[in-house]
């Protein structure tokens, strides 16, 4: 695979480290005028741009990659909440978007996404259950042909029970699969979780069981044997 632009030169920590663990080979880029300079005998796989810190810098470098010829693309810029409402006056200067900070997981996701439609990587990984189908790279989800609103560690806690049907989990292992090791929230938490996502799934559907005094199963009628 090509490798990805990446702004600025020295990213943070976070985005080189999730680079990294994901097997992407990255070249740091401080301005406009090292694209050409550094650029890969094979040219770049595309760009993710940290917006964050140095919007200007930031921006001005997704001008210059667009009116390259060839244009460089797909860019995903990372982005604080507060940058938001600027998007859509710069729709035309980025392919995707995340915001910052954000999770190793999700951006990595938005990363596989981005070049998958690009034609730069694989086929997104998917997930069917009878009416429901999660996309594993665009963090979708649909039942029934209908998108589920669904937040990001919803989302997370239904694709982990979505990828092991018919096995039983318990809270604590919930806990620490899903929210990680480092996390201290109590058992409500994925109490709480698996009551918004029964709502949103639908109650007709039945996806996840309760397992009485153990914990959680997904894939067989709560009222089967």
């Amino acid at each position: 695979m090509q490798p990805i632009l990446v702004f600025p030169e020295q990213p943070p920590p976070s985005l080189a480290q999730t680079l990294d663990l994901a097997g992407y080979s990255w070249v740091g880029i401080a301005s406009p005028g090292a694209v050409d300079r550094l650029e890969p005998e094979d040219g770049w796989g595309g760009g993710v741009l940290c917006a964050d810190d140095d919007p200007e810098g930031a921006w001005a470098l997704a001008r210059a990659l667009r009116k390259r010829e060839p244009r460089l693309e797909p860019l995903l810029v990372l982005v604080t909440g507060a940058q938001l409402p600027d998007l859509e006056l710069r729709e035309d200067l980025f392919d995707d978007f995340c915001l910052s900070p954000f999770h190793p997981r999700e951006l990595e996701a938005r990363v596989k996404h981005v070049l998958w439609r690009s034609g730069r990587g694989g086929r997104p990984e998917i997930i069917e259950h009878g009416p429901l189908i999660l996309n594993l790279e665009t963090y979708q989800a649909v039942i029934e042909k209908k998108p589920l609103d669904l937040t990001y560690m919803e989302y997370e806690l239904l694709k982990f029970l979505a990828t092991h049907p018919g096995k039983v989990f318990t809270r604590e292992t919930l806990l620490s699969r899903v929210w990680g090791y480092e996390y201290y929230g109590g058992a409500r938490t994925v109490d709480v979780h698996i009551r918004r996502l029964r709502a949103k799934l639908g109650e007709e559907h039945n996806l996840i069981q309760t397992v009485r005094s153990v914990g959680y199963r997904f894939g067989q009628s709560r009222w089967s044997s």
